[in-house]
């Protein structure tokens, strides 16, 4: 049954079941990781894409460091409630295990609406009474906030960090991303923080058209226009970027100098915005 939650965009149908005849976009990742948790379908669009750019298997696991050091930047800065939205499968070190390693009293909440990511953390997170997992979507907020597993976990008086690592560029503004993550942003406390990692082909626009046409096997309206790094931009409004704002992923608060070496070859930007 589909419908329309107020403020958050059209809501898209859920999903009957498990398909493993078409390509799903956390399998494909998990494939990238180097994880088992795929099918073929997963493996034959990966292997497509790397026709494409060879780069993406790299973009998967910089993705993940990206996400490990802004937990731990977010941990420094006193934040001890995370909120995960499209966390995929847990190929590689998962959020709650880099906070509490760092916090034990850190509390972190998996949201998805991927059967076979729900079927996972539900089976990996089943003894740990800090984290939970919430079957929603950013482009369900109000649903997504009001879950009895969320307001079990995260106390929305307090400091939350949103995290959307690798979400939003498969959502097109015809589905009002902007402003279901303009609700959430406006459901936190002060001292909350937003983290947002997305593709851009600002570096690499040869990319765009093929890409595009190769992910509308599996993404509604993929055909629309990609967004820039400015576009991007426009989902920190109403926070206050912090240092060094939205930058290439490898840029961003690196643990090595090395590392930043190429940083446009890895096409994602991310940045992290505190809300005053």
């Amino acid at each position: 049954m589909s419908g329309t939650e107020p403020g958050g965009g059209e809501r898209p149908a859920k999903a009957a079941g498990l398909s493993t005849g078409t390509a799903n976009i956390a399998r494909m990742s998990d494939y990238l990781l180097g994880g088992k948790d795929n099918f073929a379908a997963d493996r034959e669009f990966a292997e497509r894409l790397m026709a494409i750019a060879p780069e993406v298997k790299t973009m998967a696991v910089d993705t993940r460091e990206f996400l490990e050091r802004v937990v731990h930047f977010l941990i420094g800065q006193g934040v001890r409630q995370f909120l995960n939205i499209a966390s995929g499968l847990p190929t590689r070190r998962n959020t709650h295990e880099v906070a509490q390693e760092l916090a034990p009293d850190a509390r972190v909440v998996y949201v998805d609406d991927d059967p076979v990511v729900l079927n996972h953390a539900r089976a990996m997170l089943a003894r740990d009474p800090g984290t939970g997992v919430v079957d929603g979507s950013i482009l369900r907020p109000a649903e997504m906030l009001a879950d009895p597993e969320m307001i079990r976990l995260i106390d929305f008086e307090q400091p939350v960090a949103v995290l959307i690592p690798a979400r939003l560029q498969y959502l097109p503004d015809a589905l009002e991303p902007y402003k279901c993550v303009a609700r959430v942003r406006d459901h936190l406390a002060p001292g909350s923080y937003l983290a947002i990692g997305h593709a851009v082909f600002d570096s690499r626009p040869e990319l765009a058209g093929p890409i595009v046409d190769l992910f509308q096997h599996i993404v509604p309206q993929a055909h629309d226009a990609p967004r820039d790094r400015e576009k991007v931009l426009r989902f920190f409004d109403g926070t206050e970027l912090v240092e060094p704002g939205l930058v290439y992923i490898r840029q961003w608060r690196p643990d090595t100098p090395q590392s930043t070496g190429q940083a446009q070859r890895v096409w994602i930007v991310g940045g992290v915005g505190r809300v005053p």
